[in-house]
């Protein structure tokens, strides 16, 4: 089993930054897959980044390329999430993600979650 809290999601201005933070419980962390999904009013939830924990490989959306950094650190068991030139269009619930498998740049088959985190950037 695999709990995750997330942290760091408020209200920002369009073109500021943002910092999202994942804690990980369970012994597993070093090895397992992990990533970030946000989901929209309206809207289903949609992948955003992943980070491989065997090379530490990253896979990001289309929409946040050259945006948004994940990185990890298995000693604190921490996912982060730097979000820069954030847009109107960011605003969302976002969620941590833990398990399932890389296909296609994409994290999928996920079967952990945290609750999730609002971020709202304003125009």
């Amino acid at each position: 089993q695999v709990q995750l809290v997330e942290s760091g999601g408020g209200l920002v201005q369009a073109g500021g930054s943002l910092r999202l933070s994942c804690v990980a419980s369970g012994r597993t962390f070093s090895t397992i897959n992990m990533g970030w999904f946000r989901q929209a009013p309206g809207k289903e939830r949609e992948f955003v980044a992943a980070i491989s924990w065997s090379d530490v490989s990253t896979y990001y959306a289309d929409s946040v390329k050259g945006r948004f950094t994940i990185s990890r650190d298995n000693a604190k068991k921490t996912v982060t999430l730097q979000m820069n030139s954030l847009k109107p269009e960011d605003t969302a619930v976002y969620y941590c993600a833990a398990g399932g498998a890389i296909v296609a740049a994409h994290l999928v088959r996920v079967p952990y979650w945290g609750k999730g985190t609002l971020v709202t950037v304003s125009s």
